[in-house]
């Protein structure tokens, strides 16, 4: 059972508020990056790519430029919550460097298949549709939705079930979770307006184009909180097929490198123990509600 929400007070370093040309650029900067694909592993024995790893040095993640999850900062360098984490992960396991392979989220699956990078780092939610093309480690945080609203939230827009009711328009990125809750609340999915990324969703609800913009909580409140046109709204539990459905974000592996998800499981079992692994996102703006001990297998259905 996930546990309730709370409010536990965090503190955003400045660089982590980000606009939407500081990120492009920044994988500007990196796009060479993605250009060379990884060697291909073999799946005897759950691969060998860990070992090829400790030997290299260095492990390439797949990101997608969303904060606060993936992402360049303003000096040119790799951070977020995943990123940070497989910083930590990587080195228990004798993988001393991590190289980003920036890239769209709708494009992280294709390019972990396709040999573009080693592991996805980008707090991608576990899904029943996503298990059957990767391989998930245990989630290292769980996440209700929010939306982003026009200051003062003048249609009162609380959950998905309020926005169908109000015929609002609503907005949400490309490969979101929240394509499903929406639809799942009524909508149909050639309603919403799709858009790249959680910068271009504030824009939208800015402009007007769109009554809101539908989001992880965190992404909600930490691209809002800068906003004069904007804010986040309170964190809410979406219904699936009528229950609540707590979602989990974690990072996903080629269902044939067994062996390097295990032990990146392991090491993350320990952190999550310690205390280690709430210290490193707390700085992203996760909470300890946020925290979880949901389990891929359960999230895989």
């Amino acid at each position: 059972m996930a546990p309730p929400l709370g409010n536990d007070v965090h503190t955003i370093r400045p660089e982590h508020r980000r606009t939407r040309r500081s990120v492009l650029a920044g994988l500007a900067a990196l796009g060479a990056a993605g250009c060379t694909r990884v060697a291909s592993a073999s799946g005897k024995n759950g691969g060998d790519l860990l070992e090829r790893l400790r030997a290299q040095g260095v492990v390439r993640l797949g990101i997608a430029g969303e904060v606060p999850f993936g992402y360049i900062d303003r000096n040119g360098e790799l951070t977020g919550e995943a990123p940070e984490l497989a910083k930590a992960v990587f080195e228990r396991l004798g993988v001393g460097r991590v190289q980003p392979v920036p890239t769209e989220f709708g494009s992280l699956i294709p390019g972990l298949k396709s040999q573009q990078f080693d592991v996805v780092a980008a707090g991608m939610y576990v899904t029943p549709d996503r298990c059957e093309q990767v391989i998930f480690a245990d989630p290292d945080y769980q996440m209700p939705d929010a939306f982003i609203v026009p200051k003062g939230n003048p249609l009162g827009l609380r959950t998905y079930a309020d926005a169908l009711r109000k015929h609002a328009k609503v907005a949400t990125g490309t490969g979101y979770a929240q394509i499903q809750h929406a639809v799942e609340a009524g909508y149909k999915e050639n309603d919403l307006v799709i858009v790249p990324d959680q910068v271009a969703g504030l824009n939208a609800v800015e402009s007007g184009r769109v009554d809101l913009f539908a989001a992880t909580a965190v992404t909600a409140r930490l691209v809002a909180r800068d906003s004069a046109k904007a804010e986040s709204t309170e964190p809410f539990v979406a219904l699936v097929d009528g229950k609540p459905k707590v979602d989990g974000g974690a990072f996903a592996f080629r269902p044939t490198e067994t062996r390097l998800r295990d032990a990146f499981n392991a090491e993350l079992h320990k952190l999550r123990r310690s205390g280690e692994l709430y210290r490193i996102v707390r700085p992203f703006g996760f909470t300890k509600a946020e925290m979880t001990t949901l389990t891929a297998k359960e999230l895989c259905g």
